[in-house]
Parts: C-alpha cells; structure tokens; sequence
C-alpha cells in the first residue's frame, strides 16, 4: 500500500521529467519565507509605491495565490507550522521565542522539539541534500543558549542570523555620512550562539545567505541529487537598514527601500535556477511571507490588521509558486484555493514522492494539485488560529479576538470564552469591515463551538492569564 501511495505520489509530477527505475524523479524545492511582510508588498500583489521585479518575474512565470494563510500572525509559531504541518501550539510555541524567563511567563516552550516531523528531515531520508540558510527562530536566542543546532532537524548544512544554534552571519549597519571604517554592530551578543560566526552589512544579508545557498545547490546538482533549501530572509523585519545610497525617509520609506534591496538580491538566485535547464525544469520555488506586516512599514493590501492580528492582515499570505517544468499554469492567479502552511508538509511530500513519518498526524491537508496548477481545490477542513498569549492589545487595539477560523467563505473571530463573536463573509467584505454575528445567530453558535473545541484539544498557553481585560459572564470587558 505504502509503494502504491508513492507512485501516485509520484505520477503527480510532470510528464516531462525524466523517469528512472525508482519512479519520476525527485524536484527540488526552495522555500523563501520572508520576514514580516505584508500580503500587498510584492507588485505583482498590488504595490504600486516601490517595485518588486526579480519576484514579479516569478509570478509571471508561475502561480499567486490569494488565499494563502499561514498558521501564526507572528514569525516563531508560523515558522514552526510550515516546517512541521502541525498547528504550532501542539509544539508549543505560540509567540516568538524570546528570553527563558519571558517563554516560561507566556506558557511556552524553550525551543522547537526536534521531535516534530519536520519536512527536512523527512526529505532528507528520502534523499535529498537539505540546508537552511537564513532566519530560524525555533530556538537558540537571547540567554536560550542550550537549544539544539539547527542541524538537529534534518539540516546538512546551516547559515542563521541571531536566532537560532549555528553559524551564522550577524549585522553590520551604515547610515548616510557615517564613516564606513566604524559600522554599528547589532544582536552582536548572539555571536556566543553558534561558531563560525562572520559580520557583514545588514543591507547585504539576504546576498550572503544566497552567497552560501548557491554552491550547495551546485554540490547537490553534481552530486545528481535532489536538494531542499530554505531560504529565509529577515532584512525586512525592523530595524530596517537599507543600501546607504537607498536611504529613504520615514518607516515606510526605509521598509520599501529595504524591500527593494531584498528583491535585488534574490535575483542572483533566481537566475541560477532559470538559467540550468536542468534546474530550470525540475526546481518549485515557493514564495511567501511568514506573516502580515509591522504597521506603518509593510502593507495588508485591502485587509484588516498587522502582524500579531488574526483578521485577515495578519495572517493572510502571498504565496507564489515558480517551476516551468511542474506547474500546469503560468502568470496565473489562484483566487478561489483556500489553504494554509500546514498543508505544505504533506503536499510537498507527496509532490517529491517521500514518505509521511509515522505517527505524524499532520494537520495539514496533502493538495498536491492545488500547488501545481492542477486544480482549484481548497483544504476540506477549516483553518484555525490561536492570538499570541501577549499579544491581546497591540497596535492601538486593547481587546484583540483570541481565536479564529477560517471555513469556506466565513472568517469568524471570538475571546477564549466565545464571548464577543465577529462573524464576516469574505467574499463579499475581505476588508472585515461589518460583523453580522448578530444577523446569524445559528453560524455563530456553530463557530463558537467549533473554535472552542479546538482550542481546547491542544496545549495551552499562558494568554488567558496574560490578557488585557477581565471578561464578565456577559462578555463585556472590564479594565483591570
């Protein structure tokens, strides 16, 4: 049954890839997972402030998908859904990963389990060169010094920034006039986290991690295997610091400017991989962001929230996915798939043939036809969502809902309790600008329990304790 599994798997590919005796053969994958950026950033999403030509391209050339989630509004819990196709809370980390005594306050784990059925590590069993080269923040950062190096997830090889066990490349920073023999240091004490630590422009980062990425999948195309890359860049979450001559004025002004940096350098890469034919017809590239953007720097486009939100700014994502040789579709737009990070996992295993670990019970739906332009298929079940445990007011808001759902065309919203309930139909208001909770009373009922039971079957966190505002029986707040 498990031979049968994989060669259907397998037929899923394209026609046009060489076969050998083992079934079609295995593509590469490149997961860029970009910090902090906001669902209308890109262009070719509806930036009309600044360009983004280098990932435009790749949209030309591939899929956007509008209705893209990811599964925190907030960078350590989503990295940990996408790399596991778990719900980050069934691991604990529901906030980013901060000092130990700030973790332990909000109820949550030091580190990532290197338990988890993480995607590398099942990819490299199934025999692919594997490497991170970018942002981590699963573990290993500020006084957190004893978590497991990255290479303990399934990891060959590995090129962090502050936050996580390893090598790493730590920032430099230049401002206009300044002398650029005395650049700024900063994050410098996370040099004691990993050897082989090299300091370099915070506006060149994004290029030293390539720089690193490139000659491993020259090593893996020699070697004729196949080869699973993250590629995870942080230069867009704030402090921004972009190319002197770049600078611009204000947050907004700097965040484009940075944006822009970002995108030139990631041409460097795309080029590598469009330019080999046999790279070119046998790589997937996915392009997304980790989670909605810091107000007044990214943009939501037209939809409600910031980074740390559930409403749709938060957590909305926009994926791209480029690979003339195993996509169905080019300069197409997905609008009606509706599907998550947690469903990555298991498609991207299916998509390459590999094995689902034992016992992994991912929460993720396989949609290996979705992601290659096969199909318009969205997950069956719904798409659940848990704030952060210190993140009840934020961004002006002092009452943030504390869990969500996302079922078909409905986004519902409430407190722990099932107090306080927004109900919007996105299709007719994506912006979640008019709750008609009170105008469908049967929905909210249903929603209410569904998000409650949900919430309910996994590990807690420390957010209830931690919110902002004592709630009475009738689900009006009132101020400590």
């Amino acid at each position: 049954m498990k031979l049968l599994t994989t060669l259907c798997a397998m037929a899923l590919l394209s026609p046009g890839l060489t076969r050998d005796a083992t079934g079609a053969k295995q593509p590469n994958i490149v997961l860029i997972f970009i910090d902090d950026m906001g669902w209308g950033d890109f262009s070719c999403f509806g930036n009309k402030l600044t360009g983004t030509p280098n990932i435009d391209r790749m949209a030309k050339e591939g899929i956007r998908f509008e209705q893209f989630y990811v599964n925190s509004p907030i960078c350590s819990p989503s990295r940990t859904a996408i790399s596991t196709g778990h719900y980050p809370q069934r691991w604990k980390i529901t906030s980013y990963l901060s000092n130990r005594d700030h973790n332990e306050k909000r109820g949550m784990a030091q580190w990532l389990d290197p338990k988890a059925p993480m995607l590398a590590r099942s990819l490299k069993q199934a025999g692919y060169s594997t490497g991170h080269f970018g942002k981590w923040h699963m573990g290993g950062q500020r006084n957190v010094d004893d978590a497991p190096a990255i290479t303990s997830y399934g990891f060959e090889e590995s090129l962090t920034n502050f936050e996580g066990m390893g090598p790493k490349l730590l920032p430099l920073t230049l401002k206009p006039g300044q002398d650029p023999q005395k650049p700024g240091r900063i994050w410098g004490d996370a040099a004691r986290l990993g050897k082989g630590v090299r300091w370099m422009q915070r506006s060149q980062i994004t290029g030293g991690f390539i720089d690193e990425a490139m000659p491993f999948i020259r090593k893996a195309l020699k070697a004729d295997k196949p080869f699973y890359i993250n590629l995870w860049p942080d230069d867009v979450h704030s402090p921004f610091w972009p190319p002197v001559d770049k600078w611009a004025d204000g947050k907004r002004g700097l965040y484009h400017s940075v944006l822009q940096a970002m995108d030139h350098q990631l041409g460097k890469l795309f080029k590598l991989i469009s330019g080999d034919p046999k790279l070119r017809d046998n790589t997937l590239v996915l392009i997304c962001s980790d989670n909605g953007p810091e107000k007044g720097a990214g943009s939501a486009g037209p939809f409600r929230g910031f980074k740390t939100h559930l409403y749709e700014g938060g957590v909305r994502s926009s994926l791209i996915a480029w690979g003339p040789g195993l996509l169905t579709r080019q300069n197409h737009v997905n609008r009606d798939s509706i599907f998550s990070a947690v469903d990555l996992v298991p498609t991207l295993l299916d998509i390459t043939g590999s094995p689902h670990p034992k016992g992994a019970n991912y929460d993720g739906e396989s949609l290996p036809g979705t992601l290659l332009g096969k199909s318009d298929a969205s997950r069956k079940a719904p798409i659940y969502f848990r704030r952060p445990p210190d993140r009840d007011a934020y961004y002006g808001d002092n009452d943030l809902p504390d869990l969500a759902v996302r079922d078909g065309k409905w986004k519902f919203l409430c407190e722990y309790d099932g107090t306080e309930p927004e109900l919007f139909d996105l299709v007719k208001d994506r912006g979640e600008t008019s709750n008609i909770a009170g105008q469908n009373a049967e929905l909210v009922a249903k929603f209410t329990r569904a998000c409650i039971a949900w919430h309910q079957s996994l590990p807690p966190d420390n957010g209830p304790q931690l919110a902002n505002n004592v709630r009475k029986p009738t689900g009006k707040p009132v101020k400590k």
